[in-house]
């Protein structure tokens, strides 16, 4: 058994016991805030999505829905996707998305308990995401170097939610990408890191040099498989109120999918940073042997949701998602 360090368990102690008293004081301040109008509380809301998280990657609208654990409960319509949010009742502090940490439900499930992320020696990477979701856009910026990094190392595969929430071109674009990576996949990471900056797909299928007339015959063939443009036409297999999209419907139901991004690693949900030094530290935790490659200082600006090239600010978050 390793020996523990007397002067770094007292140190540890000594952080528990800060950190006990940070948030108690935290606790009391926050309990005694005035709560901030609510008029007031949408135009700062608003106006700080738009500014610093969308940075001109379309507009975002926000309404006051509630009050809930002492925070004010926000709903945040972006494209047409409700995002539940909080924000302290003053005003200053904005919480874009909310996690449960304690489920009854689950919790009581032995079949459902994970006590830690499995390894081996070449982990799997799946990540599920909409073609058009601006979360999914931005996990994408951020793993793209990671996987160029790993290379081989790792198996890596992109994957698709089963629904679809931004119409009938995300659709079309989902079966594309799934053809690419399916008969030419060594093409799918130049593709995508032109798609994700310019939202042209003819331009980056040009530029990736990718066959077009076997991706076509791929994506006809698929589309008849799955039904993906008759389901949309006649309406069926839809989840709620957003068309499906089951051509990795096993996998989804599988992990629970619930919607974009989903990353699940070696089997198990992950809930890394966006950024590229979060995801490769998040992936290569996974192995049984990390290689070289995982030293490697990648950067920890968390890229904007949406298309585009650019970044917010420093964050380990894991950021919104599209979900029904």
């Amino acid at each position: 058994m390793k020996k523990i360090n007397k002067r770094t368990l007292i140190r540890s102690t000594i952080g528990v016991v800060i950190i006990g008293l940070l948030s108690t004081a935290i606790y009391f301040s926050v309990s005694y805030l005035t709560w901030m109008p609510e008029k007031k509380l949408v135009e700062v809301s608003t106006k700080f999505i738009n500014k610093e998280l969308l940075q001109g990657q379309g507009t975002a609208t926000v309404k006051v829905v509630g009050r809930e654990n002492g925070l004010y409960k926000l709903e945040v319509d972006y494209n047409g996707q409700k995002i539940n949010s909080f924000a302290s009742r003053d005003g200053k502090i904005l919480f874009p998305q909310s996690y449960e940490m304690i489920s009854d439900a689950k919790s009581n499930d032995p079949s459902t308990a994970k006590s830690e992320m499995s390894k081996n020696d070449k982990p799997e990477v799946e990540l599920f995401v909409m073609s058009h979701c601006p979360y999914g856009l931005q996990i994408e910026k951020g793993i793209l170097p990671v996987i160029k990094t790993l290379g081989s190392k790792i198996d890596f595969k992109l994957k698709f939610t089963n629904y679809a929430m931004h119409g009938e071109k995300e659709l079309a674009e989902q079966l594309k990408q799934y053809c690419i990576q399916k008969d030419e996949p060594s093409k799918l990471l130049s593709y995508l890191e032109c798609f994700i900056e310019t939202d042209d797909s003819e331009s980056c299928i040009s530029k990736s040099e990718i066959n077009q007339e076997a991706m076509e015959a791929c994506v006809t063939e698929t589309n008849e498989e799955y039904k993906v443009t008759e389901n949309f036409n006649s309406k069926v297999g839809y989840k709620g109120s957003y068309p499906g999209f089951e051509v990795f419907k096993t996998d989804n139901d599988k992990y629970n999918v619930a919607g974009s991004p989903t990353l699940i690693i070696n089997g198990y949900e992950s809930k890394s940073g966006r950024d590229s030094k979060s995801l490769l530290d998040s992936i290569c935790s996974a192995f049984n042997n990390p290689p070289e490659e995982c030293s490697t200082s990648l950067s920890s600006d968390a890229p904007s949701p949406g298309f585009g090239s650019a970044t917010s600010q420093p964050s380990n978050s894991s950021g919104g998602n599209c979900n029904n």
